[in-house]
């Protein structure tokens, strides 16, 4: 999945309640998560709900640096479903790309930054910030 289709989705729902059920739906399409990651080093902190949250570097190709790869999960489905939305921006890109990308306009294309709770609002922003933590530790 790609922003591209979210965007393209999100277009052909008429009204929020439909969106909130796609991206519920969308959070249902994670990967499982290994209970053996459920643990203290691997939540994100600043989320209301519990969000484990797992990254793994690999060499890029024609040196692109290191490529992160993710695992997450959470306890409550519209937020599986906001991890669904992350891993469809950061999933499988250089560290360096992942740094330069600017969420905000993304989140506001889709309309999350109007129909977010303030606290999934800053949840959300909690996520992409260890995102953006992992990327910078692959690349020190």
């Amino acid at each position: 999945m790609t922003i591209a289709n979210l965007k393209s989705d999100f277009e052909l729902l008429d009204d929020w309640e439909d969106r909130y059920r796609y991206i519920i739906e969308l959070g249902r399409g994670l990967s499982p998560f290994p209970d053996a990651l459920r643990s203290e080093a691997t939540k994100v902190r600043g989320c209301a709900s519990q969000v484990w949250l797992v990254s793994a570097a690999r060499d890029g190709e024609n040196g692109a640096g290191p490529v992160l790869h993710f695992q997450g999960d959470s306890d409550a489905h519209i937020v599986r479903g906001l991890i669904a939305i992350l891993f469809a921006l950061y999933q499988d890109k250089p560290a360096r790309e992942i740094l330069a990308i600017e969420p905000e306009t993304v989140f506001q294309a889709l309309g999350l930054k109007d129909h977010l709770t303030p606290q999934r609002s800053n949840g959300l922003a909690s996520m992409v910030e260890r995102i953006r933590s992992d990327a910078r530790a692959a690349l020190a």
